[in-house]
């Protein structure tokens, strides 16, 4: 995605659209990233859910780290599905800003909901 993510460049991350207080963020689901049930391992989901929270948070200028994240998953994404991340800002305060992450699978539906809040480090405004 970015050479100062490398983490989501190694779990196939690719960034679609980017603007101030959102993004959208793909990635199909490959063998390597299963559960033992066979389908798509939470942690894949919640990471590809981050990185769409990451470059939405970062795109007004002060840095953002993740202070706080809840994800509530809605239905199994299986291998060959091409995920998809859109981040959206829901509030943006002097240190603080909260976004809302919808994770969907290829037809559309719901695979998570994801909430992320972040510190703005410098921000003045």
């Amino acid at each position: 995605m970015t050479a100062r993510d490398p983490l989501s460049d190694l779990l196939g991350f690719e960034l679609l659209e980017e603007g101030p207080g959102r993004a959208v963020v793909r990635a199909a689901v490959g063998e390597a990233h299963r559960n033992a049930h066979g389908t798509a391992h939470g942690g894949f989901v919640f990471a590809l859910a981050d990185a769409a929270l990451a470059v939405a948070s970062n795109s007004h200028g002060p840095k953002a780290t993740a202070v706080a994240a809840t994800i509530h998953f809605t239905r199994a994404a299986s291998v060959g599905d091409v995920l998809t991340a859109e981040a959206r800002e829901i509030s943006l305060g002097t240190r603080t800003a909260t976004y809302a992450i919808e994770v969907t699978d290829p037809g559309g539906a719901l695979v998570a909901q994801f909430t992320g809040t972040v510190y703005r480090r410098g921000a003045s405004t």
